[in-house]
């Protein structure tokens, strides 16, 4: 076995109810004292805010929310919360919300910690050093962010989301309490839910732990397919297939509700390890443009892509095929993830969500620029052309 390293958050606490001992863990496991909350109107009108300030406060901390976050939030967004943050002078930050709020929250940590502006950690391995003692406490279950070394915010003068990529994003500390998601909306859970299928297929399909070494040239983030991502992706991949589908539908199902929660977390433990690629690459740049949520972005694309994907990943995918209760092939595969994709009611053609064939080919120049993302795809794109293929099946 080829040696690999993999990680997480520094400490991960997971189950319903785990929010209640956020105070305790806070205070006790980081020594903070003054934390700084970053997260929405939406969550503080429904009462989600108070149940994380509410541990703290108990606890004994001084705490200050900002709830000026929104989805796919541009850079001046996280300018705006790493400047109410600096007033308040914060010793840790919390985020609570999905993943647009859990990457502000590492972005503000980030800011006050290494200064600057967004751009100059947009990358890999552009950090540093250490951020403030950073807390992850998500309400969707799909991003991963808790878990993950990734933020990604909107640079809306270029029209493409960007990512800063370090292991210094990674949490201090994850709360993932399912009974957060409870109730979560329709459309919220398939976006975030479909993005964790995404993460898993992508980390269970990466290319070798060899080859991408061969391919990195320099520091990076991911490491290519490995054993623990593979054990991780595969489980998440088989919640989302037996969950997905119900926490849509019937949002009061604790047994769903807490078998997304759980999957959102390992295909960000799989992703984040072994690398996400022509997906996520292929998405940042459609989602700059016409503002469609990363999840329903990444879930529309992942079929054309797998399909771009099989001459090089027959197996894998047929393995994937079968996790999801289909026939174990490739077509088995892509099909169960189209059928998964209509259940929950994910747009399927790229014409769907506004994009018309015109802003194909400056999608696929975009998408072919960010190479931290193509040297983990197992086939490796070797012009835009290739890229544009795959747009405009998916148009």
């Amino acid at each position: 076995m080829t040696p690999f390293a993999f990680h997480s958050a520094a400490s991960l606490v997971v189950g319903r109810g785990a929010v209640a001992s956020l105070g305790t863990l806070v205070a006790d496991r980081l020594r903070v004292r003054r934390v700084f909350v970053v997260s929405d109107e939406t969550l503080a009108a429904a009462g989600l805010l108070d149940r994380v300030v509410g541990p703290l406060r108990a606890a004994g901390l001084t705490v200050e929310a900002w709830t000026g976050c929104v989805p796919e939030p541009p850079g001046e967004v996280v300018e705006a919360a790493a400047t109410a943050a600096r007033a308040f002078a914060p010793d840790g930050v919390v985020g609570l919300g999905g993943g647009s709020n859990l990457d502000t929250a590492k972005l503000v940590a980030l800011l006050l910690t290494h200064g600057g502006s967004l751009g100059d950690y947009v990358g890999d391995s552009r950090i540093p050093g250490p951020v403030l003692p950073l807390v992850c406490v998500p309400t969707t279950a799909g991003t991963g962010s808790e878990v993950s070394p990734a933020a990604v915010y909107t640079d809306a003068a270029r029209q493409i989301k960007v990512s800063c990529l370090s292991p210094h994003l990674r949490p201090a500390l994850a709360v993932v309490d399912s009974a957060l998601t409870d109730g979560c909306p329709a459309k919220v859970s398939a976006d975030a839910g479909i993005d964790a299928l995404t993460h898993a297929v992508e980390a269970y399909t990466a290319c070798g732990q060899a080859e991408f070494q061969a391919r990195a040239g320099g520091p990076t983030v991911y490491q290519g397919k490995n054993r623990l991502a593979d054990l991780m992706a595969a489980e998440a991949i088989r919640l989302v297939g037996r969950c997905l589908t119900r926490a849509v539908r019937t949002p009061t199902d604790a047994d769903a509700r807490d078998g997304m929660a759980l999957a959102g977390t390992l295909g960000g433990l799989a992703f984040s390890n072994a690398g996400v690629a022509l997906v996520h690459a292929m998405e940042y740049p459609v989602g700059g443009a016409v503002h469609v949520s990363h999840g329903a972005g990444n879930g529309l694309l992942l079929p054309y892509v797998m399909r771009f994907n099989a001459g090089v990943r027959a197996e894998a995918l047929g393995e994937i095929g079968g996790l999801l209760g289909a026939e174990a092939t490739v077509e088995g595969a892509i099909h169960a993830v189209e059928e998964l994709r209509a259940a929950v009611g994910i747009p399927t053609r790229l014409r769907d969500l506004g994009v018309t064939e015109a802003m194909l080919p400056g999608f696929a120049d975009k998408a072919f620029a960010i190479q931290r993302l193509m040297r983990v795809n197992p086939r490796l794109p070797t012009s835009p052309a290739e890229i544009l293929a795959v747009y405009r099946a998916a148009y």
